[in-house]
């Protein structure tokens, strides 16, 4: 079984739209049972006394419009034990990336990496362009099932 976790700041918008959006690419194939997907935070400003905020709604309403459910996902903090629990970590940018690092300390397995190789996911955060964000996610999780 595939462990894969994708990553970003405060996993309300872009991991947990990763998140979801590959488990329903995995289940229109008849895969999910191959894998095992989660989604956290590089940061803890979206977890308030140990538990984290819902999917940002403009988030959940852009994975809607696919009809993809994000019911029930929380933020939750990336931790440096969630190293050797998983085979990848996908983070939406370089940022997220420097981050991921910065908890993980080291990376002697290669297991860090951008979803998008060549670019940054959009964050819908500071554009209100969840559709952008949608598309770039989309784009990288294909890449990733065709990899794997």
């Amino acid at each position: 079984m595939k462990r894969i976790m994708f990553v970003c700041h405060g996993n309300i918008c872009r991991s947990p739209m990763a998140e979801f959006i590959f488990k329903d690419m995995l289940k229109k194939c008849g895969r999910e049972k191959e894998f095992l997907v989660a989604s956290s935070a590089t940061s803890t400003e979206e977890i308030w006394h140990g538990i984290g905020n819902p999917v940002y709604p403009p988030a959940k309403a852009e994975l809607l419009k696919h009809s993809i459910s994000c019911e029930g996902k929380r933020a939750v903090q990336l931790k440096k034990s969630d190293y050797d629990k998983y085979d990848f970590f996908f983070c939406m940018d370089s940022r997220n990336v420097i981050n991921t690092m910065r908890i993980f300390s080291s990376d002697s397995e290669n297991k860090v990496r951008k979803l998008l190789k060549n670019k940054d996911v959009s964050d819908p955060w500071y554009t209100d362009r969840f559709d952008v964000a949608y598309n770039d996610i989309y784009e990288g999780c294909c890449q990733l099932l065709e990899n794997l």
